[in-house]
């Protein structure tokens, strides 16, 4: 990536933001399992911050996508990976394929808004029953009508307990084809019939997570995002988006736990020297740092690619697949250089354990990269065809 004075202004401007505004309350937030979404993401927007790469005739910048990876990686300066998930779910997740593919009328009803920071969005894909198995959702939206009537239930839904609206995935038709019958579907969520429960989580702790159920809900089925049957697409797109933001993201959160990691060990002493002394520490870490770097290289070299115009499919997934595994590796190995200390709940390290260890499960797991790796490597078995 070619970083402008641009994006090097805007990645101070998001670095002063979180040390004004989230590091100060995070422990406070951290200990609620929420924060003031709608008061920070005002001020965000107030900053111009929650629509970088949108339309200016909606009130974004109309920059592009490698200024949203600045920002992801420039968010790694909170001291809780929960708020950053939270605003890069509002901002990357849910809103770009409205953004893209979303009428006129649609755009100016909620992605203005939210990118004003008036609106809180979420995204509804995962379900009890269908997490990384995207195609397998049972969420029906049956028309009636000019509106959609929408049951069912979404599951492990970011700022859902907040959220003024959710862009849902949906069964939308009777195809058997299970990548042509799906929508995304623009759903308030004050609408009636719609219920929320708060799930409590191991970790990203301050961010609101929830159950929504869809009881009957109605809504006008000019919300669908752009043309129906064709969600499955769209959320795929999405994907790449959410995969790069969220490797982009961890980038910084790496670098400061090895920071960290390198400070307490040369203070502590054991033995008669520094805990850093140890040549099995000291190699460790260098090891670490390097794995980081070619991590955010592989994100560097995805997204311009991207911006490019190129189906990075294959790069968002290795991105995602090593942000997870690496971010568990990182964690864990300075946590066991801290000792008992690393252990205890107020320790820099452990938060970072506990909220590292949802990438390699959210947005799709580990296993999922790797099948989507191996198909198109050409390296996966052809399916049998049942006989009869």
């Amino acid at each position: 990536m070619n970083f402008t004075d641009q994006h090097k202004q805007l990645a101070e401007t998001v670095r002063r933001f979180v040390d004004a505004e989230i590091n100060p309350y995070l422990d406070e937030w951290e200990e609620a399992q929420e924060f003031p979404s709608h008061a920070l993401f005002k001020k965000l927007g107030d900053l111009g911050l929650l629509g970088i790469k949108y339309p200016e005739e909606y009130g974004g910048s109309g920059l592009d996508f490698s200024y949203s990876v600045v920002m992801a990686e420039a968010l790694g300066a909170c001291d809780a990976g929960g708020v950053p998930m939270a605003i890069g779910v509002h901002t990357d997740m849910c809103t770009p394929a409205l953004a893209r593919f979303g009428s006129d009328e649609l755009r100016a009803e909620f992605l203005a808004p939210s990118i004003a920071g008036d609106m809180v969005g979420a995204l509804g894909v995962s379900e009890p029953n269908a997490g990384s198995d995207v195609a397998s959702i049972r969420t029906t939206a049956r028309r009636e009508g000019d509106d959609l009537v929408i049951n069912g239930t979404k599951m492990w839904i970011t700022n859902g307990m907040k959220a003024d609206w959710c862009c849902v995935l949906v069964n939308s038709n009777d195809s058997d084809n299970r990548h042509a019958n799906k929508s995304l579907v623009i759903v308030p969520l004050d609408a009636k019939g719609v219920s929320r429960q708060k799930i409590i989580k191991m970790g990203m702790r301050c961010s609101d997570t929830a159950q929504l159920f869809f009881d009957n809900v109605r809504v006008p089925a000019r919300y669908i995002v752009g043309q129906e049957g064709a969600g499955f697409m769209y959320q795929m797109m999405q994907f790449q988006e959410e995969r790069l933001w969220g490797a982009a993201n961890s980038l910084l959160l790496l670098d400061r736990t090895i920071d960290k990691t390198i400070e307490y060990t040369r203070e502590r002493k054991a033995f008669g020297r520094s805990i850093l002394d140890n040549q099995v520490v000291y190699h460790r870490l260098a090891e670490l740092r390097t794995e980081v770097e070619l991590l955010r290289s592989l994100v560097y070299r995805a997204t311009d690619d991207y911006v490019a115009g190129k189906n990075v499919t294959r790069l968002a997934s290795m991105a995602k697949l090593k942000c997870g595994r690496l971010s568990r590796e990182v964690t864990d190995g300075c946590m066991q250089f801290w000792g008992g200390m690393g252990y205890t709940e107020e320790s820099f390290v452990s938060r970072a354990f506990r909220d590292a260890r949802l990438i390699s499960i959210g947005g799709g797991a580990d296993e999922i990269m790797l099948g989507i790796i191996a198909k198109l490597e050409g390296t996966t078995p052809k399916r049998r065809k049942k006989k009869g």
